[in-house]
């Protein structure tokens, strides 16, 4: 089947089963430009929540997903490739973080937004990269515990008083980006603007201009008066910027910015997700509720802030 057929069937089955196409920025171009939203995981979570659809095909990986039908209970969540999952969200497991949690029981829990449904429950509040300082700060606790990403917990570390007590767990595709690799396109493109996500280790965030989620960096790019960027995250998001800025140039900071679970997506598989209604990704009710508090509670902290900043 050709991509305009392709297209074509996915235009009708949307229409057919009142659905909505949602592609994190890490997908493969296809299947963000036969999306209709694109963002980040939370941002796209959100829209899911808020779309009168009734059936979201969630083009990303499994967590995301899943905070889609946790803030989505009485829609049909889809992922058209089951095998999507996230290494960093499977580097962390209940057993673990209990252990944790009783060795620190004073702390707060803060859970990334990459992460399971069940760690989620366990979390006393969830943060994305571009609100973990503000929410984190918002704690009553002095101590909090920040799972599973170690260097967005250092890179909060170091913009809050609070004392973190970071997780091993690290994203395999920011991880490998080193600080060679920064000071090699600073030296190959001196006259641009260097952002990395914060998921990078700390020295790759040090050299850096910039640290933003995929949110930050695409907000950035359009207010700078730039026009050069080399970016430190997922390829796949260079599409994104390309597509919202295209008078601006950009550049993959490291060829090791590629995630294998989110080229696993491919149109065929969205079509085939919506036509056979696969794979259907549900949480358990009790998990659910848990883990829709911790979500509830750092959209509280944002909207709180968000008040703050408008008088």
């Amino acid at each position: 089947m050709s991509k305009q057929d392709l297209l074509d069937r996915l235009n009708k089955l949307k229409e057919e089963k009142r659905a909505v196409i949602l592609a994190h920025n890490y997908q493969v171009k296809e299947v963000q430009e036969a999306a209709d939203y694109c963002g980040d995981s939370f941002e796209l979570s959100r829209l899911a929540a808020d779309s009168p659809a009734e059936v979201i095909v969630f083009c990303g990986v499994h967590f995301m997903a899943e905070s889609a039908a946790i803030l989505s209970p009485d829609k049909t969540v889809l992922l058209p490739e089951r095998a999507a999952g996230c290494p960093l969200a499977d580097m962390i497991d209940p057993e673990g973080l209990h252990t944790l949690i009783r060795a620190h029981p004073r702390a707060a829990v803060a859970s990334y937004i990459n992460s399971a449904a069940e760690i989620k429950a366990m979390s006393d509040i969830c943060v994305t990269s571009a609100n973990a300082v503000e929410v984190v700060d918002s704690l009553e606790q002095e101590e909090v515990i920040f799972v599973p990403d170690q260097n967005l917990a250092r890179f909060v570390s170091n913009k809050t008083d609070k004392k973190i007590i970071p997780w091993p767990g690290y994203c395999i595709t920011h991880h490998r980006v080193s600080a060679e690799d920064v000071l090699r396109a600073r030296e190959n493109h001196p006259d641009a603007v260097i952002i990395v996500h914060p998921e990078c280790r700390p020295e790759v965030v040090e050299l850096a201009d910039q640290a933003l989620g995929t949110g930050g960096m695409i907000d950035f790019a359009r207010r700078s008066e730039q026009e050069k960027f080399i970016v430190g995250t997922e390829m796949g998001m260079l599409h994104r910027l390309e597509r919202e800025c295209p008078d601006k140039q950009f550049y993959l900071l490291s060829p090791g910015l590629i995630c294998p679970n989110m080229k696993y997506t491919t149109l065929t598989k969205v079509v085939n997700s919506l036509e056979n209604m696969e794979h259907r990704i549900t949480v358990p009710p009790e998990i659910r509720e848990k883990a829709a508090r911790a979500l509830q509670r750092m959209l509280a902290v944002n909207a709180s802030s968000l008040e703050i900043r408008s008088r």
